[in-house]
Order: C-alpha cells, then structure tokens, then sequence
C-alpha cells in the first residue's frame, strides 16, 4: 500500500469476508462503539477519564485500572441499543462506509516470514442457540484471520472460531482473485472456511455433541481492507507503529475490555444453562491475538495441524 510500512502484497491476498444472510449484527466502527461506552471497573464508573474517550486516549484507562476495565454501553445492552448493529457493506462496493471496522497488524518473524494479521470488529456478539437457550452473548467482538507469507507468497490461513480455530495451507481455501474467502457465523462471527453447521463440540469438548452450532451462508460480502486501519508490529519491543500517521495506536494497547463486565445471576435477563451464561464479558482487544506466535495456529494447540482440505 503506498507510503505506508504495509506491503503491497498484505493486500492482494487480504481475505474477502462472507457474512451470513441471517446476522443481523455487522462490522462495526470502532470510535462509535467507544464513543456508546464509559469505562468501568466492577460495575462502577470511572474518575478522571479523559473526556470525551477516545481511540487516541484509550489507553489511559490502563492506568485507572488496567485489566479491571471494562467499556460498558451507556445504554441498556439487554434492550439491544441501535448502535451494537453495526454497518451493512455497501452491495457495491463491499465497503462498510464511514465505518473504520478493521485492523490490520504486519509481524516479521525473520527468515522470510511475515504473518498479517486482519482483524475484524463487531460491536456485538449474538451467542448461537443450544436447546432453545441463548448463550454467549456480549458486547463488543473481535475476530481475526492471519494470512502466513513466505517470501512475499501466502503459504497458510488463520480462522479464529471463538477461544479456538483452524490453521489450512493457502491453496487448500476457497478463493476469489487469490484472495481466501472467509465464512462469518452468524452472531458469533466465528470464521470458518465453508459454509453450513458447525459443531462447537469438534473445539471444546466441554460443549456436549450436537448441542451447539455456528452457522456459516451465503450472505452479504465485505472487504476489510476498505475501512481498515494498518499496522506493524516489532517482535523485539513489542510495540505497534501506524501504517500512516494519522492512524491512532493508543486504542490498541487498552489493557481492558471491549464490552460489558458478565452480568451477575441477579440481573433480570441474565440465564444460566448447564455451565453457560447467556449473557458473558466483552472480549480484550488485537493485542491479545498472540501477534508474535511462532506457529500459524494459537500457542495453545501442542501440535499445529495445517490442513490440506477444508
């Protein structure tokens, strides 16, 4: 991309995301989801908050309390206030206009390797179904695929599906103009590499067989890389540069949270169901997405398995 850090091939082979036809919740701007929040630790607001807050003074709630913080919506979240929608992508363009809704963070882990990682925002995330019982729901959601080049050419494929996902080598995806085309669920926005229904149970095998499923279609089609802000990010300081100037970074080292505290058991609208809430907390954000993992899946898996067929 010019006059940025960013090359040029981050961008030919940036994923095409698919959302489901049913999701009613779309990728979302970031300030305007942080300009719908106020900063809270343990349900009760914060002193001294810059004001008004906003990506380029997050950050200073790390010191007003660090990973206690949470942004928590000003209005009613059970009501599901108008702003937790999101931006349709314009049919068109494949844009979510006047929505900043992406990151896109380059590491260069050396010998030729360079992990680019895209990373979608949705100020809501609709829990999928289990038995007639709504679980997961909460405020603020963030997703991600990270696409492995090797000198410069897109060897491996990244889907974060919830605390999990799966790793597949390039060739093995659907594509479109070399681009891997990446299936959003609906509500959850776990990312998938096909469409159709999608056992919890093959992540977690806490989630019981056949319980559980996300759901993956043939809806509207987004381009993150339209209304994105860029980044890289260096192994040795750990630190995240701006692709651009006037690209902010404080938002990006917020210690906190990115949604709503979980609901206690008194809250009218609060469900509990064999072990899950329907109602949990918000998500932290992409400096949490282990940028600097030395495998293409999370450092979690003992073993990296890259797939070869979807």
């Amino acid at each position: 991309m010019g006059n940025t850090s960013v090359p040029l091939y981050v961008m030919a082979y940036a994923p095409i995301v698919v959302l489901d036809k049913g999701d009613l919740y779309y990728p979302s701007d970031l300030a305007s989801h942080v300009a719908n929040t106020h900063p809270t630790v343990n349900f009760t607001s914060i002193e001294g908050v810059p004001s008004p807050l906003s990506l380029v003074n997050l950050d200073s709630l790390n010191a007003l309390g660090g990973d206690n913080v949470y942004l928590t919506s000003t209005h009613n979240v059970l009501k599901l206030p108008k702003f937790i929608n999101g931006k349709k992508p314009d049919a068109r363009t494949l844009q979510t206009k006047d929505a900043i809704s992406s990151v896109i963070i380059c590491v260069d882990k050396g010998n030729g390797i360079l992990d680019a990682f895209y990373i979608y925002f949705y100020s809501f995330n609709e829990g999928p179904v289990a038995i007639g019982h709504r679980i997961g729901n909460h405020l603020g959601d963030w997703e991600h695929n990270m696409v492995r080049f090797q000198d410069g050419k897109p060897v491996a494929v990244w889907f974060s599906q919830h605390e999990y996902g799966d790793a597949y080598t390039y060739e093995a995806v659907q594509k479109v103009n070399n681009r891997p085309i990446v299936f959003s669920a609906r509500g959850s926005h776990a990312n998938y590499a096909k469409v159709g229904k999608h056992d919890l149970h093959d992540q977690d095998e806490k989630i019981p067989k056949r319980i559980v499923y996300d759901h993956t279609s043939y809806g509207p089609l987004w381009d993150p890389t339209l209304s994105a802000y860029y980044y890289t990010f260096s192994m040795n300081s750990k630190e995240l540069f701006p692709g651009m100037d006037d690209m902010p970074v404080s938002f990006l080292n917020f210690q906190g949270w990115w949604g709503d505290q979980q609901y206690g058991d008194d809250i009218v609208g609060q469900e509990w169901y064999y072990g899950f809430y329907k109602w949990t907390g918000g998500p932290q954000g992409p400096i949490f997405k282990h940028l600097d993992r030395q495998d293409v899946c999370l450092p979690s898996r003992p073993v990296c398995i890259i797939k070869k067929h979807i």
